[in-house]
């Protein structure tokens, strides 16, 4: 099979997030034509399943949509290179998740194919968490992997997130009388350089180096040019290493704050998505590990493989790409990626576990 090819027929198949219905589609007609698997379609989501008997199962995940393209639409291949809108992220996963799909009809292990919609969006749209919260059944495994673009290269567990709005208060005054009020935006100035001089903490978890992170995102503020400001907002997120669970990143955070709050002023939490931790001492994993012949890497992102650490399934993310090109408009996937990460899957597919 060509894989790259049939990365470039993935690609021009349109598939931005809430429309990925014709994608679907064609995924179902494929996989559908495989006697030795079951497939079940749960709204925008796709599951294929072999059901062997076999002692372990294996779930191979990845998202069927694309962010909106920019000028790349359509797929265009020069020599071993295919350029286009989700070739990396990641529609080269899912080409190899179909190619497994056919070549393995009476595996060692029992396998998982999972297609989901809309993982470039806010995690209340994850078509994931669709399938956690109705069909948690299908996800069933004993190990994952998400073919999220790595180089072919294995990106262990995820950093987790927590988002919070600081509102401060202050008073109006007119800017002719500023001794009046008091500045809700000058407020924010020593918290800000309390964020700039933030040292991160950097973990080493099983082997990798983690990169914690505390930023201001956003600031909103200001009622007219002649007028003391009396409120002032600002976002603030924290990427926190999987050896802390998201009450305890919360709480450091809040910590960090407190400093600057008055008994007026009000922390609201606008986002929590929990860290996984490595999976490396899983042995599917030590056998991917082996094929690929690189060092695993920490995940500083945030990515599925924390949903299924929820469930109770460790993961890892390993496909083909470039993650660096992922959301570009210069995205691409080179022939030796999506070879290499398939050859690595297919040989940890056929020795089991």
């Amino acid at each position: 099979m060509d894989l790259l090819a049939l990365t470039g027929e993935l690609v021009d198949i349109a598939s931005e997030s809430f429309e990925e219905q014709e994608l679907v589609e064609f995924l179902a007609q494929r996989l559908g034509d495989m006697e030795h698997l079951e497939c079940t379609r749960v709204g925008d989501n796709l599951v294929a399943r072999t059901s062997l008997g076999r002692r372990s199962r294996v779930v191979l995940g990845g998202h069927t949509d694309t962010v909106p393209a920019n000028g790349n639409a359509a797929a265009r291949i020069d020599g071993d290179t295919l350029w286009g809108v989700g070739s990396a992220d990641m529609k080269g996963g899912l080409a190899v998740m179909l190619a497994l799909a056919e070549a393995h009809r009476e595996p060692p292990v029992d396998l998982t194919f999972v297609f989901y919609a809309r993982e470039e969006v806010a995690a209340r749209h994850s078509g994931l968490g669709e399938l956690v919260d109705t069909r948690p059944d299908l996800l069933a495994g004993d190990v994952a992997v998400l073919g999220e673009p790595t180089g072919a290269a294995v990106e262990a567990g995820c950093q987790g997130s927590v988002r919070v709005r600081v509102h401060l208060r202050g008073e109006r005054a007119h800017t002719a009388r500023a001794w009046m009020g008091r500045n809700a935006i000058h407020r924010l100035g020593s918290l800000l350089t309390e964020l700039d001089a933030y040292e991160p903490r950097q973990p080493e978890i099983q082997g990798c180096h983690f990169h914690e992170a505390m930023q201001a995102v956003a600031v909103d503020g200001g009622v007219a040019g002649n007028v003391v400001p009396d409120e002032v907002t600002l976002d603030v997120a924290h990427r926190f290493a999987p050896d802390r669970s998201t009450d305890e990143a919360t709480e450091h955070l809040n910590e960090l704050l407190s400093a600057h709050l008055d008994e007026a002023d009000r922390v609201e939490v606008t986002d929590v998505a929990a860290a996984a931790m490595p999976a490396l001492d899983h042995p599917f994993v030590a056998g991917i590990l082996e094929r690929s012949g690189s060092p695993a890497r920490a995940k500083l992102g945030w990515t599925d493989v924390a949903r299924f650490a929820e469930i109770g399934i460790p993961a890892i993310n390993f496909g083909p790409g470039d993650p660096t090109l992922a959301h570009t408009r210069e995205e691409h996937l080179v022939r030796a990626s999506i070879e290499t990460a398939h050859a690595v899957l297919d040989g940890a597919i056929r020795s089991g576990f």
